[in-house]
């Protein structure tokens, strides 16, 4: 680790601090020489003139602050958008147009401000959203420094100061650790106070035991795992007491190193698939709004300029402002009409409702645009350890001696869990126990530290997880015969079985766990009063210290060459089965503790003080049997394997544990094939950073398996998949995970087990931390990016609509049927709940068989976009055309429109309504809407304050298509006959709602004056369901062209498939 951060870039190096390029390896060199290396003494410490010149060298022990981006520049990237940036320049055109216009007062001075303030408003709190969301970016920093020590015990000028700020600490300081304590810097152990150093030091390296420390030195090429001389930073001691010579500080060590990473991450995170998209939509749309605009003021051109030839060339310019002020708020209109403002409000509450969805499969999205990517997921990076495992060991068999010394028995003991009553043990005997098993069950119960206690519906386990693995193993061993009187225990007591040995077999001393002898004993004193030695550990290691062996019936033999060779057999079978195997033994003759009570007067008690007497005193022992325990695969995770393999996605996993265990569990869990050849597919960690082609080794197909993996081989695998164009998921829990979560597309952290670190790189926390809750999301990512790719379609349709309504009205050259504020109200608050509502059409029954799409795949192709251009065409035509059939019929197909007195003009009257002050005996009539009368004064007011009727009727045609496109868009291609309406009874509700909008702002006087417009008759409405309804049918015919050419070309592609 340390060099992960190089792989996102070089980066400029301002500090003073030396460079990571001579790093003195204080890991693999004896005490004495770190001691001159540092010009440090153990006993004495650096003195204060020595700190002060270290200091200036290497600064304080603390993580860099780096500087975020200011609040206002946060806010101007809100802006680096080609939507809201034509959006922006629409609102403020509209203000200057309003302010322009308020000078006349009136209606039109309220109508003219809602547009501009609206606009402004979605503005102002899609800003405030992108600058909240972007503000938390820096919190996994801030989550790290909180891991930090903040006060260290220091010897100094031969003085100990117990409580020294940690951020003053520098390399060559001698500290002291004791249990509990966190470590405040990298440090070299160099003395060992207690017999055993232990540290947790999972949050940094992934491994899920705490370690074994000593001050003997490693190899000089020892991965941080292997660093057992060295304590890191951010770390906790566990058990024991040690001094240590502080070797890097602040940055330089471990924790900085991924502090600095984890910031070249965040520096290089991308877009969204789906914002990318929308960033390209948005340019053309601006290419495509500039043409119409320019269109609409050619063709209106002769309005507003006009000129006279003399002699051939134009002279005499008459330029009207008023008119050219109207034809730019047609311009102005025409940008509300083509942008969908309601669009980032939809996309928002769409994937709000998801993360509801996959919250309720105990996933969590920290992100919202992490939903959308999740569904063209195309790698899975997962972690094995408590991800594709349960991360709770067990015994998975029990090897005990039979009658002969050459005569093993095998038991498989089922059950994943600690729960005592999940499985049983096949081909277990009935009846009483022999003597064999009663003493592995003995050896298993007391020569034990761990717990299981039950909370709620789980089991717990307190302590090592192998050695709560043998408890619950003893739990389903039983008891011996004769043995159910057991007092102590409570009915509701989980391990009965082991309480009922540690009674019968009290302990009075502990031999600790060291890595030497890799062996736990404890003596014990039985009922009879009789002492004896239980010892648990390595299998090779007891059967070098043992020379009997102990038969079914109880009786002892000699553990001759052949009965060794038996067991070591079976070991070795057991091993390359992925199994981890303890064995057990004991000794009854121990003339040295024959009296010994535990007093620390008895002269024995000096022995248990020295550890490395441990070995003498398990020597001569008697070998009992061993057990197999293996952490489990989750029983879901096979068939989520089997739905990643139909959906196109690749599982690769990447472990730091060994490789035969991991490749075991890969075939069990269907990563690999039962009798696949993996030789190419599994590989270290640090053999594919050795590799000469990366690349052509992760592209191979099916799952690869990376073992002994370190967090930066998580990080140059990310980044290669990146830049191969794959979209990756990787799942991680540890501190050292932070920087691939914050690099990966989809960062996966683990609720349970994760890390805060982790939790804040990450993109979605898992609260199971189970494999299958990824596969899950994904699912419902690709049904949540379907649904959105139905209402980004179906808004863009509408909006495609009234473009060409107001391009129709300017080309024809009659009076405005829609004002920006009717768009503008259409848009948000209209589209808006059956835009939502498609978010939740149910799921393809098919959608985990299809392949992951591509992330550069088009939301919009040709075919569709032509689907929409002429139902947008549609919309255009029957907006206009019933603004034209007010003003022109007194009846259309038998719908009488004569009822409210209006008066009929001709269609060249109405295209030429400009000139209506040079019309002779041009007179308009009063008409009725609802309770009010709407007379004119000046007749050629008939076009302008008049047309309130025909505008409301455009409006109502307008948003009575859209209610009946929005059935349209259930399905991409399937018909309404096959995917009916009521599939999706969110959507009819809010059909009603949106009804139910229009109606209030008909008929509530004050809306209706801000929207200008009125009420309408039962006939006029009836008109508006007749020209609104042909829609359905003419996509419905659209959609069955598509389904014919869809199937036409499924068989050509499948042969040139082939053909390739």
């Amino acid at each position: 680790m340390g060099k992960g951060g190089q792989d996102y870039g070089k980066r400029e190096n301002i500090s003073t601090k030396p460079s990571d390029a001579r790093v003195f390896p204080a890991w693999a060199k004896e005490v004495q020489e770190c001691e001159k290396e540092y010009n440090v003494k153990v006993k004495t410490g650096l003195s204060t003139e020595q700190v002060e010149n270290q200091r200036k060298i290497y600064g304080l022990n603390e993580l860099d602050k780096h500087e975020g981006q200011s609040i206002w520049s946060l806010i101007l990237d809100q802006f680096n958008d080609t939507l809201v940036r034509i959006l922006l320049v629409a609102a403020i055109v509209s203000f200057v147009l309003a302010w322009y216009d308020g000078d006349e007062g009136g209606e039109m001075e309220i109508t003219a401000f809602v547009e501009p303030l609206v606009i402004f408003l979605i503005l102002i709190v899609n800003a405030t959203v992108g600058v909240w969301q972007e503000s938390n970016a820096e919190k996994a920093l801030e989550a790290l420094k909180e891991i930090q020590s903040e006060h260290a015990t220091v010897v100094r000028d031969g003085k100990k100061i117990p409580s020294l700020p940690a951020k003053d600490l520098v390399p060559g300081d001698i500290v002291e650790l004791k249990v509990g304590d966190k470590v405040p810097a990298d440090m070299r152990v160099v003395e060992l106070i207690s017999s055993t150093l232990r540290v947790e030091q999972g949050s940094l390296t992934g491994e899920s035991e705490a370690v074994n420390k000593s001050n003997k030195p490693v190899n000089e090429d020892a991965d941080i795992q292997g660093k057992r001389s060295m304590v890191f930073a951010g770390t906790t001691v566990v058990n024991g007491n040690c001094i240590c010579l502080v070797t890097q500080t602040g940055m330089e060590t471990e924790i900085g190193k991924v502090h600095e990473q984890i910031h070249a991450a965040a520096q290089s995170e991308e877009d969204t698939p789906l914002k990318k998209k929308l960033n390209e939509f948005g340019e053309v749309l601006t290419m495509i709004i500039g043409v119409i605009c320019g269109l609409v003021w050619l063709i209106n051109v002769k309005y507003f300029l006009s000129w006279e030839y003399v002699d051939g060339w134009p002279k005499n310019f008459k330029f009207s402002f008023e008119k050219c002020t109207y034809y730019f708020e047609i311009a102005v209109a025409l940008a509300v009409a083509a942008i969908p403002e309601g669009l980032p409000a939809v996309i928002t509450t769409c994937l709000a409702l998801g993360t509801r969805k996959m919250a309720q499969k105990n996933a969590f999205v920290r992100k919202l645009p992490s939903v959308e990517t999740l569904g063209c997921t195309t790698v899975i990076c997962s972690d094995k350890t408590g991800t594709l495992t349960t991360n709770q060991m067990a015994v998975a068999k029990l090897v005990a001696v039979g009658s002969t010394a050459d005569a093993l028995r095998a038991f498989k003991v089922e059950g994943t869990t600690y729960n005592p009553s999940d499985g049983n043990m096949e081909d277990w005997p009935t009846g009483r126990l022999d003597a064999n098993l009663e003493t592995i069950a003995k050896i298993a119960a007391v020569c034990n530290d761990a717990g299981v206690t039950q909370s709620e519906h789980k089991f717990v386990a307190h302590g090592m997880p192998t050695e709560a693995a043998l408890k619950v193993l003893v739990e389903k061993m039983g008891l011996p015969e004769g043995s159910h009187d057991l007092r102590s225990a409570s009915i509701t007591t989980v391990l009965r079985c082991c309480e009922w040995w540690n009674e019968h077999d009290r302990r009075i001393a502990t031999l600790e766990f060291d890595r030497d002898r890799k062996s736990m004993g404890v003596i014990v004193n039985s009922h009879q009063g009789k002492k004896s030695l239980l010892v648990k550990g390595a299998v090779e290691n007891l059967l070098e210290r043992s020379s009997k062996i102990q038969l079914r019936d109880g009786s002892v033999v000699e553990l001759d060459h052949n009965a060794r060779n038996l067991v070591l057999q079976v070991l070795n079978e057991m091993s390359t089965g992925a199994l981890r195997c303890l064995g057990f033994a004991y000794k009854d003759d121990l003339p040295m503790f024959e009296n010994y009570n535990g007093s620390e007067d008895h002269p024995a008690h000096q022995l248990l003080l020295d550890p490395s007497k441990y070995s003498s005193i398990e020597s001569g022992l008697t070998f009992v049997g061993l057990v197999g325990l293996r952490d489990p695969p989750r029983e879901e995770v096979y068939q989520a394997i089997e739905d990643c393999r139909a959906a196109g996605i690749r599982v690769m996993v990447i472990t730091g544990d060994n490789k035969n265990t991991a490749e075991a569990i890969c075939h069990e869990i269907g990563v690999f094939e039962p009798n696949e050849d993996v030789s190419r597919k599994s590989i270290t960690g640090k053999d594919f950073m050795d590799l000469h082609d990366k690349i052509g080794y992760l592209r191979q197909s099916g799952g690869l398996l990376f073992s002994r993996a370190e967090p930066r081989h998580k990080q140059e695998i990310v980044r290669l998949l990146k830049e191969e164009g794959e979209v990756v998921a990787m799942t991680g829990d540890g501190v050292n995970d932070a920087p691939a979560l914050k690099l990966a597309d989809i960062g996966i952290a683990m609720g349970i087990a994760g890390t805060e670190v982790a939790k804040e790189a990450s993109d979605m926390v898992l609260a199971d931390d189970n494999f299958s809750t990824i596969v899950a999301a994904v699912g419902e990512g690709r049904s949540i990016y379907n649904n959105m790719k139905a209402f980004i379609r179906y808004m863009i349709s509408s909006n495609i609509g009234e473009v060409a309504s107001i391009f129709l009205t300017a080309a024809l050259g009659i009076p405005e049927g829609l004002i920006p504020v009717q768009l503008l109200w259409v848009n948000l608050v209209t589209d808006g709940p059956p835009a939502t509502a498609l978010g939740f059409n149910p799921p393809d029954k098919d959608i985990m068989k299809k392949p992951p799409r591509r992330s550069d795949d088009s939301l919009i192709n040709a075919w569709i976009l032509f689907r929409y251009l002429v139902i947008g065409m549609y919309v255009g035509l029957a907006t206009v055309g019933i603004f034209i059939i007010w003003y022109t019929h007194g009846s259309f197909l038998g719908i009488d429109l004569s009822g409210d007195g209006h008066t009929l003009v001709t269609y060249s009257q109405l295209a030429n309504w400009a000139q209506c002050s040079s019309w002779k005996n041009f007179t308009a009539s009063p008409f009725t809407a609802g309770a009010r009368e709407i007379s004119f004064g000046n007749p050629c007011d008939y076009f302008q304050t008049g047309k309130v009727k025909a505008m409301t009727l455009s409006l109502s045609v307008l948003v009575a298509i859209e209610m009946f496109n929005s059935l349209n868009a259930l399905s991409e291609d399937g018909s309404l006959l096959s995917m009916p309406p009521w599939v999706n009874p969110w959507l009819l509700l809010a059909m009603s709602v949106s009804f139910g909008l229009h109606f209030l702002i008909l008929y509530v006087p004050f809306l209706a004056q801000i929207f200008g417009i009125v009420p309408l008759s039962f006939n006029e409405w009836l008109l508006v369901l007749v020209v609104a309804l042909p829609v359905i049918l003419i996509d419905e015919i659209l959609k069955f062209v598509g389904r014919c050419t869809s199937r036409s070309q499924t068989p050509a592609a499948r042969s040139k498939q082939k053909s390739e």
